[in-house]
Parts: C-alpha cells; sequence; structure tokens
C-alpha cells in the first residue's frame, strides 16, 4: 500500500480510538439528563428514526474533517508560506507562529472560540439561503432531534464550515495545542445543544446556546428555523436580530419543510444535493 494510504488508515484509527469511549460517555450522560429533563417525553435516543444514519454520521464527520483540516493546513503552509518540507511543517504549526502564537494559550483557545463562533454565524446563515441550503437541509432532516444528531452534516456543509475556519484560525498562527481544550468543550457542547433537554441555563441563556435555545432553530420556518444561528454565543443573534426564545414556551417538532423530500439513508443524504 502506498505511503500516503498508510497515513490516512493511521489517521483513522488514531480518531476512531478517541471517538468510542467519547461517544460511549455521552451516550450515558444524556441518557440519564433526558430521562428526567426531556424537552419532548417520548421514546428515548436509541429508539428514533433513522438512528443508524445519525450513528454513520457521527463516526464519519470526525475522520473526513480530520484527514481534509491536515490537508489543507499541508496545502496553506506550501501555497502562502513556501514550506513544503516534513519536518519544516511539523515545526510551522506544532506551537502556532506569529504574533498570535506568542498570547497565553487559554487566550488563544478564547480567541479561536469567539472568531471561530462569529465566522460560522455568518456561514451558517449563508447556508440557509440559495443554493447552500441543499446542503444544510441534510443537518434539519432530522424529525428525531437528539445528542447524536449533532454530527448530521453534509461534507459540503462541513467543509465550509468547520474545517474552512478551523484552517483559516490554525494558518493566522493560532497553536493547534489549543484544541486539546477546545476540541473536548466543542464536542460536548454540539452534542449538548442537540441533546433532547429542557434546559434554559435561566439568565445564562444569553451568555451559552442551550438545548433549547438550539431546538428552536430546528423547527419550522414559522416557529423560528431563520433563528438562532449562533453555535456557541448567542450574543451575535442577539446583536443581529436573530435570537429567539419564547418565554414559557417549548419546542415540539423538528425537520425539514414538508416539500422536502429527503432520503433517510446516510448515501441518499450524500447524493440529495447534486439531485437538486
Amino acid at each position: 500500500m502506498s505511503s500516503p494510504l498508510m497515513q490516512v488508515i493511521e489517521v483513522v484509527g488514531q480518531t476512531m480510538t478517541k471517538v468510542v469511549p467519547v461517544t460511549v460517555a455521552l451516550a450515558l450522560v444524556f441518557t440519564v439528563l433526558s430521562h428526567f429533563w426531556a424537552c419532548n417525553p417520548g421514546k428515548p435516543w436509541w429508539r428514533k428514526s433513522e438512528l443508524i444514519t445519525d450513528i454513520c454520521y457521527w463516526f464519519f464527520v470526525p475522520v473526513f474533517a480530520r484527514v481534509f483540516r491536515i490537508g489543507l493546513l499541508v496545502l496553506g503552509a506550501s501555497v502562502v508560506f513556501n514550506i513544503n518540507e516534513p519536518d519544516a511543517l511539523i515545526a510551522f504549526y506544532e506551537d502556532g507562529h506569529g504574533p498570535l502564537a506568542q498570547l497565553p494559550l487559554w487566550m488563544q483557545a478564547l480567541l479561536f472560540l469567539v472568531a471561530s463562533d462569529f465566522m460560522l454565524y455568518w456561514l451558517h446563515r449563508m447556508f440557509h439561503g440559495g443554493g447552500f441550503w441543499k446542503y444544510h437541509a441534510i443537518h434539519h432532516s432530522s424529525e428525531d432531534l437528539e445528542w447524536i444528531s449533532a454530527a448530521r452534516f453534509h461534507p459540503v456543509n462541513l467543509f465550509i464550515g468547520t474545517i474552512l475556519v478551523d484552517v483559516i484560525l490554525l494558518m493566522a498562527g493560532i497553536s493547534p495545542n489549543i484544541m486539546l481544550w477546545v476540541g473536548p468543550f466543542t464536542t460536548f457542547h454540539s452534542a449538548f445543544v442537540h441533546a433532547n433537554l429542557n434546559w434554559t441555563l435561566g439568565p445564562f441563556k444569553y451568555v451559552l446556546a442551550t438545548p433549547v435555545f438550539h431546538r428552536w432553530h430546528h423547527t419550522s420556518l414559522e416557529e423560528g428555523g431563520n433563528t438562532n444561528f449562533a453555535g456557541t454565543f448567542p450574543i451575535w443573534d442577539i446583536l443581529f436580530g436573530t435570537f429567539r426564545m419564547p418565554e414559557n414556551r417549548l419546542p415540539d417538532g423538528y425537520g425539514v419543510e414538508d416539500g422536502e423530500q429527503i432520503p433517510n439513508e446516510i448515501g441518499g443524504q450524500l447524493a440529495y444535493p447534486f439531485r437538486h
């Protein structure tokens, strides 16, 4: 087998050794929490429709994201900074570079979270309009919204979103070491906001995205499907007029508009945007 293929296999193996225990831990946590504080009482997450589809995304997305993130960072270093040797690439990215790398790691991590969330807010709004919606509709197609729905993203949506934003900020000089802090937080928080929980966090709903905040985003357009675009910090929705958290109400219906017939299985969903 070729060396690049072996490297991809190694990346897949390394990713799975992290994803599997994290998945088990999240499953246990949200099974307990949703039993006591369900937003939409009913069947548990493991009996949700399209569970196999979500499981496929759950394990496919981390591998896809890591492979393309590494590939883009290597390409960016070559094209922008003229760095091509493997050892030079490792040295260039290992601790970051330029002024941003001189900041304390906690400050770099905070800067990364705020900057990435701001960019993703606008990219998210972009994906809700025009020709981009057909890719993002895959994420909204889940009618049984649960923590494991968090990874249901079409590769195009994932690429022109999380992957591209990560690469831009790491190429700007932020150290990849911040991922030791940011990675666990973003993984948990993404599952958290998609979890079947009735939590609003009271006054902190204006500080951090919560399950109820994000579940309104997954409702129909009339209910709030074009609001609450922020992934982590609702301040962007407050500033730009897209915040929605009705008092004493909980969302109860999710999915895309009735006219959109999105396949249930992952293969059909991956092909869906190219057929429309």
